[in-house]
């Protein structure tokens, strides 16, 4: 159905619609970051019968398991009764969000507070990371092999860190640049402590943190070097609206997604083709590094996958599959906000609450960096949508000159497979609180099971 409100027609599943949201709710909750959305991905999958590959073994048609690559990405899989070189129905998300990055050597000292130095991740309104609640996960990584685990800020007993803004009566100079000026990157230091330690003249309040970090983290400054600490929103997921309608959160982009994308492999049945869920890390900055859309994971795994299934040649087989393979690219596109729908043409543009998103193309200005899916493969996905009754729209990225964005559609279309972008509208997009429908959450999840029936 094209362009219809979900709400007026699936008003007879309000209910199964609420209750999906609340499980993505609790999942979002709890993955803020991409090691523990995969964390967590793995634990969901093991429930569901799925287990981790093993290249000597045996697959059979029916068969479930999963590759992950260095704890930040993630290939989950439903072999087929085809040969796989017939190609795969994949879901492919990124689970990587905007945020700050606590750098290398971030611990000092200033005018009595111990301070966290920062890098921000992706893009954001440096702005709108001031003056509120954040909290740190990550893990630092011990010259002995030692893994330590950090969350702190999330529970309701821990504390919770923050960058200064400068009061309103102060702001005169501040207030006259523009958004982008008034707040710089290198001012968006964490402050953690003011509590100096007794009997030390220089730097002691960090040197109380240092005792702090010593007692009850078990490390000490230089382990920071090894460490990757991320810093996010210290809120949970809640309901939005007076009648609970939508869901704000951070980490939509693009963690609603990867969740509706996983639960929508986890429920579906064994088909003819293999069906493949691909979670990567790194969207946000470009995609790159080990982790990323450009890395060779996936066609590693899936040539790992043509090995096992006994394929003489496992890479060329691995090619063959990923060029016959259809994938829809799941990613989050703008919704129509009420106080800025200026920036949208608005007969192209994404309505909260009217269902799964289709963009046959991203990239900015003249389609710069977009995958542009093909008129026949657009024409297949919507046949499949209307087959199982789900609930679609078609948009752009704002106006042409308004500005734009990119997702991993295109990095997997140099496989030379069929992809197109396929997700969820979001307001706020990119901003620590981000909102969505919890009617697109569910019609997008229907979508992705209806894609996987091609």
């Amino acid at each position: 159905m094209y362009r219809k409100n979900v709400w007026l027609q699936r008003n007879d599943q309000k209910d199964e619609i609420f209750k999906y949201a609340e499980n993505y709710k609790e999942f979002l909750t709890n993955s803020k970051t991409e090691r523990l959305f995969v964390k967590n991905s793995i634990a969901l999958l093991k429930q569901h019968g799925f287990e981790e590959f093993t290249i000597a073994k045996q697959y059979k048609p029916g068969d479930k398991f999963y590759i992950v690559n260095k704890k930040k990405s993630l290939a989950a899989f439903i072999l087929g009764s085809e040969d796989i070189t017939s190609g795969l129905l994949i879901l492919g998300a990124h689970i990587d969000s905007p945020r700050l990055d606590i750098k290398q050597s971030p611990l000092y000292e200033k005018d009595g507070f111990a301070l966290l130095d920062t890098h921000y991740y992706g893009g954001i309104k440096k702005y709108q990371w001031t003056a509120r609640a954040l909290a740190i996960h990550g893990i630092v990584c011990l010259k002995d092999g030692t893994e330590l685990e950090i969350h702190i800020g999330d529970n309701d007993n821990d504390p919770v860190f923050g960058i200064g803004d400068l009061l309103i009566h102060l702001s005169k100079q501040q207030m006259s640049k523009t958004l982008a000026q008034a707040i710089e990157g290198e001012n968006l230091d964490l402050t953690i402590a003011n509590i100096p330690l007794p009997d030390k003249e220089k730097n002691p309040v960090k040197q109380n943190v240092l005792k702090i970090l010593l007692d009850e983290y078990h490390i000490n400054e230089e382990d920071l070097l090894s460490a990757e600490l991320e810093v996010v929103p210290a809120m949970k997921t809640k309901d939005y609206g007076l009648d609970r309608s939508m869901i704000a959160g951070y980490g939509h982009d693009d963690k609603v997604c990867a969740y509706t994308s996983l639960t929508a492999l986890i429920d579906s049945k064994p088909q003819k083709r293999t069906l493949c869920c691909l979670l990567t890390d790194k969207e946000e900055v470009g995609s790159i590094g080990a982790t990323g859309a450009h890395s060779l994971f996936f066609e590693n795994a899936i040539a790992d996958i043509c090995h096992s299934l006994g394929k003489k040649d496992a890479l060329y087989s691995a090619r063959v599959c990923l060029t016959n393979s259809k994938m829809l690219s799941s990613d989050v596109s703008a919704g129509i906000d009420p106080l800025y729908d200026s920036v949208n043409d608005m007969k192209n543009a994404c309505k909260i609450s009217e269902g799964i998103v289709f963009n046959k193309y991203t990239g900015s200005g003249g389609k710069s960096g977009s995958n542009d899916a093909s008129a026949e493969f657009i024409a297949q996905v919507f046949a499949a949508m209307e087959k199982d009754n789900v609930n679609y729209q078609t948009a752009e990225l704002g106006k042409v000159d308004a500005g734009g964005g990119g997702t991993i559609a295109y990095i997997l279309g140099n496989y030379n497979m069929d992809v197109i972008d396929a997700g969820i509208g979001v307001l706020n997009m990119h901003a620590p609180m981000e909102i969505v429908s919890k009617a697109d959450v569910y019609e997008a999840y229907k979508g992705y099971l209806a894609f996987l029936k091609i």
